[in-house]
């Protein structure tokens, strides 16, 4: 019977074009190391705003799992 084993990782990533991109750009910069990407999930998301309340740019923390080979 085969076993699978997960593993979950944490990190920021941040866009100024929005939230979608800040996952994707997230995702993609962990992509280049990790393989076997299986899923996200956005636990916390924030913005940084100018003087005069306009968005300059989105942020998202998020859990990554993957399976270990």
């Amino acid at each position: 019977m085969a076993t699978t084993i997960a593993k979950v990782i944490e990190i920021s990533s941040s866009s100024p074009k929005g939230l979608e991109d800040a996952v994707q750009q997230g995702l993609k910069k962990v992509a280049k190391t990790v393989k076997l990407i299986k899923g996200a999930w956005i636990n916390e998301m924030s913005v940084v705003t100018a003087d005069d309340g306009k968005v300059t740019e989105w942020r998202v923390n998020m859990k990554i799992s993957f399976v270990v080979s």
